[in-house]
């Protein structure tokens, strides 16, 4: 349950005096809009959506809830999937209006607003034939993906979103604008890379950008078996450093490019990313293509801002899935074997392993260097069901603990940017020992009183 802390009667009035951005209350025609977030099944009433338009509006609105008591909820894209950027009878601070961008071409650097999704700052800056590294989803805002750290499509040469963060603006818990980097303030700028939103309201972010001239990826679907699954694994991890995938293994929807045939049958969704040059990404790309005829192939020479395909923002799909994140060490036969019979026993519409291969340049960062601890975990995993209303949760959420268990290779790692609402002891494993006792502390001092506790949330050292 997430019930109100509201001490004090919150006003409209008093939200929007002197406010440049917008307040949207429950009488607002486009209240019910603004309040939702895209997991499905939640449905949280905040008394007040302020869509801010500056750090100033920021400061202004943590000043009201300091005065009221109120539960604050930030919100950048609204893809938390513990739905944190949302609140019964509080207040959300939302920054989708926060767009600006100053692109330094020469310099290779970007200011961005927080409120800008992955997706529209990469199609900006890879015209120019540069880029930063987000994740695999284009609608996600840059605020949630970037402080969480960042595991994308470029991991593996350029780092996680983290290592190309060279600065940023922060407005804390006491209303303060503080604009941050590895010299002013880096206790704060550490925190931040990796360490979610527990430390204030960032309003932009400086990146460092890289080169991308040419690119050349898509989506590999094959059969799934427990050759190919172990083969492809094994072929990410042998591929050059500019090869990053993510293997979904999963039941194939309706795609119209797929054989009507393997629908609703398991297949290897795999998702290709080749930083180069289209005679560099087939050599790249050739061990992945020799594990089975294809089923569909649509991997190409193409802009890399393609890999993130146009998301419609009315949509009304919300869907309701159980999930869980977990790092193992290797995909063999057996593990490939493990998996697919646990997909194939699903009655879920979709269920799904996601596979994704680490290593390269993110691995090369000393694991102390941010608040992203996992450097040395070789592959991320991500098991999902989609389940249809509340009596049906339980039973996929006991096949997911089963599945969970049973690939279990001893790595407590786990990516907070992919966690739910799991409770204070997978917080912990987001964060592990040192990180941990640091960001405690950090907290203690730019958040004393736990006013940013909407997220995975890191409490103030005693």
């Amino acid at each position: 349950m997430h019930a109100s802390s509201t001490h004090a009667p919150i006003s409209i009035d008093r939200l929007a005096d002197g406010l440049d951005g917008r307040v949207i209350g429950p009488e607002d025609s486009d209240y019910d809009a603004m309040r939702t977030v895209v997991a499905g099944g939640i449905d949280r009433r905040p008394a007040a959506i302020v869509r801010v338009a500056s750090a100033a509006d920021v400061a202004r609105v943590i000043r009201v809830a300091h005065e009221t008591g109120a539960e604050l909820a930030v919100r950048s894209g609204g893809h938390s999937g513990a739905a944190h950027g949302t609140t019964d009878g509080g207040i959300i601070i939302d920054v989708r209006d926060l767009r600006q961008i100053d692109l330094d071409v020469d310099a290779r650097t970007v200011w961005a607003g927080s409120g800008l999704t992955a997706g529209e700052l990469t199609a900006e800056v890879t015209s120019h034939g540069l880029v930063v590294g987000f994740g695999d989803t284009g609608s996600v805002g840059l605020g949630g993906i970037t402080t969480g750290g960042g595991v994308g499509y470029l991991a593996r040469r350029d780092g996680l979103t983290i290592d190309n963060l060279i600065g940023a603006e922060i407005v804390t818990a006491d209303g303060e604008v503080l604009e941050i980097d590895a010299e002013s303030h880096p206790d704060l700028f550490w925190a931040i890379r990796g360490g979610g939103g527990n430390f204030g309201v960032v309003t932009r972010f400086h990146y460092r950008l890289n080169e991308l001239p040419a690119f050349y990826g898509g989506m590999l679907f094959l059969p799934a078996t427990p050759d190919t699954v172990a083969g492809f694994m094994a072929a990410s991890a042998a591929a050059p450093e500019e090869l990053t995938t993510i293997a979904n293994v999963m039941t194939a929807p309706p795609m119209p490019f797929l054989p009507e045939e393997w629908v609703g049958r398991i297949v290897i969704m795999g998702m290709i990313a080749y930083a180069g040059d289209a005679e560099a990404g087939e050599r790249a790309v050739a061990p992945f293509r020799a594990l089975a005829e294809p089923l569909a192939d649509m991997v190409k020479a193409s802009p890399y801002s393609e890999m993130f395909p146009p998301e419609d923002p009315d949509s009304e799909y919300h869907p309701t899935a159980v999930a869980v994140n977990m790092h193992i060490d290797h995909v063999d036969r057996e593990v490939a074997a493990t998996i697919l019979d646990h997909l194939e026993r699903s009655d879920a519409s979709l269920a799904a392993a996601q596979l994704r291969q680490l290593g390269g340049a993110m691995a090369r960062v000393p694991a102390d260097a941010t608040a992203y601890a996992h450097r040395s975990s070789p592959i991320m995993v991500n098991l999902a069901a989609f389940y249809e209303g509340e009596a049906d949760r339980p039973p996929k959420e006991a096949w997911l603990r089963e599945f969970q268990a049973a690939i279990d290779q001893g790595d407590p790692a786990v990516y907070a940017n992919f966690l739910a609402d799991e409770g204070p002891e997978r917080v912990r494993a987001a964060y592990p020992g040192a990180t941990w006792d640091r960001l405690g502390q950090i907290k203690r001092r730019y958040d004393p009183t736990n006013l940013f506790r909407l997220n995975q949330n890191i409490a103030p050292a005693t």
